[in-house]
């Protein structure tokens, strides 16, 4: 990465002090653009969702995964059911969807309840494995919750053979106006379900995929405690990247955590952190990281910078984190303070092989919290940040009373806040395909097929706040 002026500037940069200016292109499409990260991840798209309670469920990390990212499962989630999580995930498939399934003589209040888990809004009532109706919300509205599911269905649903292509399922879709259908193996047997928009995606999006030609996961571990007993665990559990994380990493605990993993030998890359300087890069790498995190302070739970003072201008830390990363041999996630595409696509110009998603990401159907109707009928989920006061007494369950009520008393982060669905973009897909429409364009604009190009070739200026709402649409004329 170049700035426009001669030198850089003597104080530090947020991705709102940047743009990045274009450059001569032969790329004639965003569709000849490359998005596959290069730090054995394993990744076709940099998008990584960060290990947040609100936000990194199992729905979440196989939505992600079947479009090239993948998912931080929480260090507070209990081992047991993380490790039923990655078996779940590994075991989706790498088109269809998992469809929420119905018995015939369940309730419509119970399919109330499932409805919000997916952006399709869909659930199928299935008789001996086999799909007899279809059920969505229009079909439950002004019914008695307690009224049997099969009395309300939409009865033959248009079924989709699990062996077609997916611009046929598009087309079969489109020919019968339906934007939902299960889709069934040779013996009519529910095994899925297709939009036509997940149809158009199957061809836009290549999985995250390991070695068996399964989704993709990774797993979250504290500092604390048996470091390495717990990273045993977790890597006997089949995942896919093992992240060692606490707020500070630049600090002896961590090293000791690192160097415990490292000693179990990993055949997954480790990352780890978070820091925001070149020194702690340097050390955590020495340490054992084969990817640093990046970011103290910039995410939209956080109040460390409030609280403390403590942290560092996103870009600026990115840029200068990533630079002695690439020195060894190692790559850095920018962790936190996306906004808008345009911050991920300056992350990734300033070095980051990925970048890792989490408030904005909790505002969708995917997202474990359940779904809130405000007084004005919007609807929302809740996110909390992971040093809240909320996260730190899920963390210290096994504590005494009096232990978990000291904890209490010290929280860095928002314990409650209400992410609202965007109605035109309610589903993680619809964020990552305007996420990564907007990092292709930008690929576009500075002549790069590749991110590592990308990196290589993006010019960056400095605007001011001026500047910065120039570039901002209007809603409305003036």
């Amino acid at each position: 990465m170049q700035f426009l002026e001669e030198m850089p500037p003597g104080f530090d940069l947020t991705y709102n002090d940047v743009f990045m200016v274009p450059r001569r292109s032969d790329v004639a499409s965003r569709y000849d653009v490359d998005l596959s990260t290069t730090d054995g991840t394993g990744t076709t798209i940099p998008l990584v969702v960060a290990n947040m309670t609100a936000v990194a469920g199992r729905r979440m990390a196989e939505t992600v995964a079947r479009r090239g990212g993948i998912t931080v499962v929480p260090q507070d989630i209990p081992l047991s059911v993380v490790r039923d999580v990655v078996g779940w995930v590994k075991r989706r498939h790498l088109v269809f969807d998992t469809p929420i399934t119905l018995d015939p003589e369940q309730t419509v209040g119970d399919a109330i309840a499932l409805l919000p888990k997916r952006s399709h809004r869909a659930a199928f009532v299935v008789r001996d494995g086999r799909p007899v109706g279809v059920l969505t919300e229009e079909d439950c509205a002004e019914v008695d919750r307690f009224t049997q599911v099969q009395q309300v269905m939409s009865a033959e649903p248009l079924t989709i053979p699990h062996t077609v292509s997916p611009r046929d399922a598009y087309d079969r879709l489109d020919a019968s106006r339906r934007r939902v259908a299960p889709v069934v193996d040779d013996d009519g047997r529910l095994v899925g379900v297709l939009t036509r928009t997940a149809a158009l995606r199957s061809t836009l999006y290549d999985p995250a995929v390991d070695a068996e030609g399964r989704l993709r996961i990774a797993a979250a571990v504290g500092v604390n405690g048996d470091v390495k007993a717990k990273a045993a665990e977790l890597l006997d559990a089949g995942v896919d990247c093992l992240v060692v994380d606490t707020a500070h990493g630049h600090q002896e605990r961590m090293v000791e955590a690192l160097q415990a993993v490292r000693a179990l030998d990993p055949q997954v890359p480790v990352a780890a952190g978070n820091v925001v300087s070149a020194e702690g890069v340097r050390e955590l790498v020495d340490a054992g990281a084969d990817i640093v995190k990046v970011g103290v302070g910039p995410g939209a739970m956080c109040t460390t910078r409030m609280m403390t003072g403590v942290g560092r201008p996103q870009f600026s830390a990115v840029l200068e984190c990533s630079a002695a990363a690439r020195e060894l041999d190692r790559h850095v996630w920018a962790d936190g303070g996306v906004r808008y595409p345009r911050d991920v696509a300056l992350a990734l110009a300033a070095g980051a092989s990925s970048v890792m998603i989490g408030s904005w990401f909790a505002g969708t159907h995917e997202s474990p919290g359940d779904l809130h109707v405000d007084a004005n009928g919007r609807a929302y989920k809740e996110s909390f940040g992971m040093a809240s006061a909320r996260a730190v007494a899920a963390r210290s369950g096994g504590d005494t009373s009096f232990d978990r009520a000291r904890k209490g008393l010290y929280e860095e982060g928002i314990s409650s806040s209400r992410m609202y669905l965007d109605p035109d973009r309610p589903g993680v897909e619809d964020l990552i395909d305007q996420i990564c429409a907007g990092i292709r364009s930008a690929c576009t604009y500075a002549g790069a097929r590749t991110l590592d190009e990308f990196h290589e070739r993006a010019l960056v200026g400095i605007q001011s706040a001026a500047g910065f709402h120039e570039g901002r649409p209007l809603p409305a004329g003036w």
